[in-house]
């Protein structure tokens, strides 16, 4: 019995080929990207204008809008997800993503205005204020785990600079 290689081969490759193929004769797709919102050579919003099924190949065109978090990047996202996972606990984020209270509330700031929100820093430094007073009663101020933490704590006037000193000290 002779086998034919270069036959088996050809035939494998058609079989892969029609496999890719839709009943149309489109490729088949099975890779999905994020939809972006801005151009990549001009930096203006894009615009959804045709949908399609991936399963008949039904496509509708016409102009869509997206929602507001598709113009978010993914770090905004993640962030998001991260967020809403935590059910909005401030400590929780803090320890899953291993960042300081004033970045995590940094980080919500501008998932804030990239949703095309107004954050006033008023309210804001009043609420900061509350949140500080609330962790002294508790006495559990909360323990930073780099040296970039404690310089954000004294920029954030949260702690003197002989408190950071002792922290520093901590770290060694």
């Amino acid at each position: 019995m002779k086998f034919d290689f270069k036959d088996d081969l050809k035939r494998s490759i058609e079989d892969e080929v029609k496999k890719s193929l839709n009943f149309k004769g489109r490729k088949h797709i099975d890779k999905k990207y994020p939809v972006i919102s801005d151009c990549p050579v001009c930096h203006h919003d894009l615009e959804v204008v045709a949908l399609s099924c991936t399963n008949c190949s039904t496509e509708i065109k016409g102009n869509f809008t997206l929602s507001k978090f598709n113009y978010l990047d993914t770090e905004k996202l993640y962030f998001i997800e991260i967020f809403v996972k935590n059910r909005g606990s401030i400590k929780a984020i803090e320890k899953e993503m291993g960042y300081s209270y004033p970045t995590i509330k940094k980080m919500l700031d501008d998932v804030i205005v990239g949703l095309g929100y107004q954050v006033d820093s008023k309210d804001l430094s009043d609420e900061e204020e509350k949140d500080k007073d609330k962790e002294k009663e508790k006495g559990n101020s909360p323990t930073p785990k780099t040296k970039i933490e404690i310089l954000e704590m004294i920029d954030n006037g949260e702690i003197s600079v002989e408190e950071a000193t002792k922290l520093l000290a901590k770290l060694k």
